[in-house]
């Protein structure tokens, strides 16, 4: 595996163990865990593009990157309607004038998840262990 590809990764795996350790709070932060789950998606999307020698542009579009990807890898396409989901929250969340819900947030976070486990599936690597208090 290319060395841009486990930085790719490394990163998706920040976002999502960020969504991961928010979800929860009180406040709550659905903005937060919707932004982080978008970033981990469009992360490790761009891994899979990265680890093909394909150009990893400057979107935050998931189904863009999602069409660059398919002709490679069409297991991708049953997580289209949660690429389109997640690709909301990539500006959104970071402004006024819209708060998430709890239900976008579990939502988001559960795409993620299916994400980062197809993805892993097509870079063969195994999946990540917990941390366990």
């Amino acid at each position: 595996m290319k060395r841009a590809t486990r930085e790719w990764i490394e990163k998706a795996e920040e976002d999502l163990r960020a969504a991961e350790l928010v979800i929860g709070s009180k406040p709550p932060l659905h903005d937060i865990v919707c932004f982080h789950c978008q970033q981990s998606a469009e992360k490790y999307l761009k891994a899979l593009l990265e680890e093909l020698n394909i150009y990893v542009g400057k979107t935050h579009d998931l189904e863009k990157l999602l069409h660059e990807l398919l002709a490679h890898h069409s297991s991708l396409g049953r997580l289209r309607r949660g690429l389109k989901f997640l690709t909301r929250f990539s500006v959104d969340p970071r402004y006024p004038g819209k708060q998430h819900t709890k239900r976008e947030a579990d939502t988001a976070l559960r795409w993620a998840t299916l994400i980062r486990a197809e993805c892993r599936t097509l870079l063969k690597i195994p999946p990540p262990r917990r941390n366990t208090p």
